[in-house]
């Protein structure tokens, strides 16, 4: 009986193999290249996404030869805090609707730390292509690779049409708060 079972399962999966995939068509644009897609962000897939940003900001820092990155609540909640205003504002820039900057959101949630730097970002891409555009430019890479930064903080809002609002935070704890900022 196991016999017939095994064959019975193998000649399934064969037939599955031959069957024509289903693709979904891309959409090409005037340029001839693909039209981005919009990347839905599945329910409950936070944590997976988190830590694949931790995972990746990482192993950049590794290849650099900078220590690492911790997850910090703390600067989950202001990086949380931010996306969420920035879709409210419809625009991606640093300062909150209510003029705060980005020390003044690491302080309001009780980072006693030093911000080292945020990331922004306004994009229907996933985590790990924000990740890619932010280390093309120079001042983006320096926040995701100052060899000071030990925290890390990353969060995101994604309006019904798509569109994801990303904001990475970087600090170092136990250093005092740098006025001006």
């Amino acid at each position: 009986m196991n016999r017939r079972s095994f064959l019975a399962v193998s000649g399934a999966l064969l037939a599955a193999a031959c069957a024509p995939a289903v693709t979904t068509p891309v959409t090409l644009g005037p340029d001839g290249k693909p039209l981005p897609r919009a990347y839905r962000i599945p329910p409950g897939s936070e944590a997976d996404i988190e830590y694949s940003m931790l995972d990746s900001v990482n192993s950049l820092r590794q290849a650099r030869g900078v220590p690492q990155l911790q997850l910090n609540a703390q600067l989950n909640a202001a990086a949380a805090t931010h996306s969420r205003d920035m879709a409210v504002q419809n625009r991606p820039w640093h300062f909150g609707s209510d003029g705060s900057s980005p020390i003044d959101r690491v302080q309001r949630v009780g980072y006693s730390g030093r911000l080292i730097g945020e990331n922004i970002s306004e994009t229907y891409e996933t985590e790990l292509e924000t990740l890619a555009a932010w280390m093309e430019d120079a001042p983006t890479r320096d926040v995701i690779l100052d060899p000071t930064a030990r925290d890390l903080g990353f969060a995101w809002y994604q309006e019904d049409n798509g569109k994801i609002w990303w904001t990475l935070v970087t600090g170092a704890p136990g250093m005092a708060a740098t006025p001006g900022m």
